[in-house]
């Protein structure tokens, strides 16, 4: 019964994926899309990929430590394959075993600990990620020069107080054991959103975007929220509407925006399809001789 609802659960996703991309691919002019993307500029591609590279890099470091409050001693090289592995089957194997869920299944039949502990800091490390999202976003948006927020910019600023406030207590209630490495993991998340934003400014660079770039970059945290919500296949159709309708909202050309989203897209897809190697050669586990010896 667990696995007719998976497949049914994958099929809807495709489904809606299908349906999202269709309906985005008749509202845009996908001629103009096309000539967007041929002209850009290659040299910003790489420094997008790089980037992106790096907020990975991050990303796995701040997984990797919260392995460590469960004892889970993991070096950072075999936590960083592990990562790679976890982000191609999010991608290109959402109908079989999730990224997250792998790693879970790994972890816990190499150290035996409690399915409880592991779901919860895969759970911890992904809302990290969110919260440092929504922070960035509610930073832009307040220094956003658009007459329809700016009543409200002192809502986006309290907003970012108030969430940091409301994870703290969420971690202090229920997940004690990592509060140790509440502020360490929130400053790595900072970190890795960061760098995601320098890659995405990259990409506007590289279709010679120089104004509203800001807005654009809003656009892009919205999307990486949205994306989180498991509708869609990894996010792809989910992302690109955010895009569309985010362009709408603030005046942009949808056009362009919807090319700022299939570039991400793509940067993404190939630096995950690099852990198509660790699917078919095994991932032997190395753990650190001693707390300080993480390499």
């Amino acid at each position: 019964m667990a696995k007719l609802n998976k497949k049914v659960t994958t099929v809807l996703k495709v489904l809606i994926s299908a349906v999202l991309i269709y309906f985005i691919f008749t509202k845009i002019n996908v001629s103009e899309i096309k000539s967007i993307l041929i002209k850009s500029d290659l040299v910003y591609l790489l420094l997008t990929a790089l980037f992106f590279i790096i907020s990975k890099l991050i990303g796995a470091v701040r997984l990797n430590l919260y392995f460590h409050t469960l004892q889970i001693m993991l070096t950072q090289k075999s936590n960083f394959k592990l990562y790679l592995l976890g982000m191609f089957y999010n991608l290109f194997l959402p109908g079989g075993i999730g990224g997250d869920a792998y790693k879970g299944y790994i972890l816990k039949k190499t150290f035996e600990v409690k399915t409880k502990k592991i779901v919860s800091v895969l759970v911890l490390d992904r809302l990290a990620g969110l919260l440092l999202l929504f922070i960035y976003a509610c930073t832009l948006i307040g220094f956003l020069n658009n007459e329809l927020i700016q009543d409200f910019r002192w809502m986006f600023f309290l907003a970012i107080p108030l969430s940091v406030l409301v994870f703290w207590l969420l971690n202090k209630r229920f997940f004690s054991y990592v509060l140790p490495i509440f502020w360490k993991s929130i400053g790595l998340s900072a970190l890795v959103q960061l760098a995601q934003l320098v890659s995405v400014w990259c990409i506007l660079l590289a279709l010679h975007i120089d104004t509203n770039q800001i807005s654009y970059l809003i656009i892009f945290l919205i999307s990486s929220i949205v994306a989180v919500v498991p509708l869609t296949l990894g996010g792809i159709g989910s992302r690109e509407v955010t895009f569309f309708y985010g362009a709408k909202f603030l005046g942009l050309d949808q056009n362009i925006s919807v090319g700022v989203s299939v570039l991400f897209f793509l940067i993404t897809a190939m630096v995950s399809l690099v852990g198509v190697y660790f699917h078919f050669k095994k991932i032997k586990l190395e753990l650190a001789n001693n707390p300080r010896d993480l390499s």
